[in-house]
C-alpha cells in the first residue's frame, strides 16, 4: 500500500498509514472477532488504508472524511462495498448513534484530545481503538508510572490500554513521534452507580485542582482534615504524595471514604 495519491495536509494534522501488515493488525486489534460488531464509526479514513480490513470485519461501517479532497477517492474505492458508507465532514460533529456502537481510526494527532471526549460522552459507545501519539496513549494507560485527569474521572465507566504501537515511518508523511493504538472500553458493569458519578467527578476534579499537585491539600480545600487523614489511611497513601501518583483504585478508595 504505497504512498496516497493525494497529499497530506498539514492543517488537518494528517497522517496517512502506509503499510499494509500493520493496518491488518489495527483492524483486528480494533475488532477482535469478525461480525461481533455491528456498527463501527471510522475517525478519519484518509485514503481508505483502515476502511479496507476495518470493513472485512464489521457489519456497517461509517467513514468520516473531513477532507473534501478525500472524499470522492473514498466513495470511489468503496462504491461496491456492502456496508460501507463515506461520510463528508467532521466526526466531532456527528451525532452518536443510540444503540451500540464502536470507534476506531488514525486520528489526527492535533485533534486527539476532542475525539477521545466526543467517545467518552457518547452513552451508547462501547469501545474505541484509536491511533495516537504514542506519548498520548502512555500518559492516559498509567504507562509511565502516572496518572491523568481524563483517565481518572472517566475509570468507573471506562478502561484505558495501550495495545500497540506503530513506529513514525508507517506513516506517510513521517511525523515526528511514534504512534501508540489507545484501547478504551466501557465496562459491562460500571464501578459505580449513576448517581455516584457526580459526586465522584467533583472529587477527582478538586484533587486535580491543586497548585504544585498534593493532593492532600487539595482535597482538604472541601474536607476537614481528619477525613482527609483517615481516607488517606483507607487508600495506603501518603500525605504527601503527588495526584498523578495515585492510581484510580486508591481513587475509589478516597471516594469511599470522603462521599457523603
Amino acid at each position: 500500500m504505497g504512498r496516497p495519491r493525494t497529499s497530506a495536509s498539514r492543517a488537518l494534522s494528517q497522517h496517512f498509514l502506509a503499510d499494509r501488515a500493520t493496518a491488518e493488525r489495527f483492524a483486528r486489534l480494533a475488532v477482535p472477532r469478525a461480525g461481533a460488531v455491528p456498527l463501527l464509526l471510522e475517525v478519519g479514513a484518509g485514503t481508505g488504508a483502515l476502511t479496507a480490513p476495518l470493513a472485512r470485519r464489521c457489519r456497517e461501517l461509517r467513514a468520516y472524511e473531513i477532507d473534501p479532497r478525500l472524499v470522492p477517492v473514498l466513495r470511489a474505492r468503496f462504491s461496491r462495498a456492502p456496508g460501507v458508507h463515506v461520510v463528508a465532514g467532521d466526526f466531532l460533529a456527528a451525532r452518536a448513534p443510540r444503540t451500540d456502537f464502536s470507534v476506531a481510526g488514525n486520528v489526527p494527532f492535533s485533534r486527539t484530545a476532542d475525539v477521545v471526549d466526543w467517545c467518552l460522552r457518547a452513552p451508547a459507545l462501547t469501545d474505541a481503538t484509536l491511533i495516537t501519539q504514542l506519548e498520548y496513549a502512555r500518559k492516559r494507560t498509567g504507562d509511565y508510572g502516572g496518572w491523568t485527569l481524563v483517565t481518572v474521572r472517566s475509570w468507573p465507566r471506562h478502561t484505558w490500554r495501550l495495545i500497540g504501537r506503530i513506529g513514525r515511518h508507517g506513516f506517510r508523511p513521517v511525523p515526528r513521534v511514534d504512534a501508540g493504538v489507545l484501547r478504551i472500553e466501557r465496562r459491562e458493569t460500571p464501578l459505580l452507580d449513576a448517581g455516584a458519578l457526580p459526586g465522584w467527578r467533583s472529587l477527582v476534579e478538586l484533587g486535580f485542582s491543586g497548585v504544585g499537585g498534593c493532593l492532600h491539600a487539595s482535597l482538604r480545600r472541601a474536607h476537614s482534615r481528619r477525613r482527609v487523614d483517615a481516607a488517606f489511611r483507607a487508600a495506603g497513601l501518603g500525605r504527601d504524595v503527588l495526584v498523578g501518583e495515585v492510581d484510580p483504585g486508591r481513587w475509589l478508595r478516597l471516594y469511599e471514604v470522603l462521599s457523603p
